[in-house]
């Protein structure tokens, strides 16, 4: 079984996110998207919604498994066996640091990294971005799946 892994925090996933983990998921068996828990960040949604939201996104691929992870990814990609991770890259300053990650992350236990280059639809985007637009009223609506546009606006009208 081949196996990969997505990793990040996802808060909120984007059409961009979901971009490179369905091209992941033609590529692999089995592919894990692992969210993020840091600790020293607070998030505009909770980790249970943020995992949520990515199963209801990625229902139709069938070969998707999403988790949280607190930790050295390395760690999570041992526990089960997963010899791959897979990054999207928007632009060059991703690479920068997305290299030094894969060749650490390689150092540390031999898991591959995979850079796949962003659609260029969404090679400006970020859930930072997103969130931002959204908090001032702007359209966001091209830019995440329907149910997390329907997430988003419900947590920006509560707070």
């Amino acid at each position: 079984m081949r196996r990969a892994v997505c990793p990040g925090s996802f808060d909120p996933i984007t059409n961009g996110h979901l971009d490179i983990i369905a091209r992941a998921s033609r590529l692999y068996d089995e592919v894990y998207v692992a969210v993020m828990i840091n600790q020293s960040k607070k998030g505009l949604f909770e980790i249970e919604e943020r995992i949520e939201l990515i199963r209801q996104v990625t229902a139709d691929y069938g070969n998707v498994r999403v988790e949280a992870f607190h930790g050295l990814l390395v760690d999570f990609c041992k526990q089960r066996d997963i010899p791959a991770i897979v990054k999207g890259l928007r632009a060059v300053s991703d690479f920068d640091y997305e290299l030094q990650m894969a060749q650490m992350n390689n150092g540390l236990s031999g898991v591959e990294t995979l850079f796949v280059p962003t659609n260029p639809t969404y090679s400006f985007l970020s859930s930072s971005l997103v969130k931002e637009v959204a908090a001032w009223g702007g359209d966001v609506s091209h830019l995440v799946p329907p149910q997390v546009l329907e997430a988003l606006t419900r947590r920006l009208k509560k707070d």
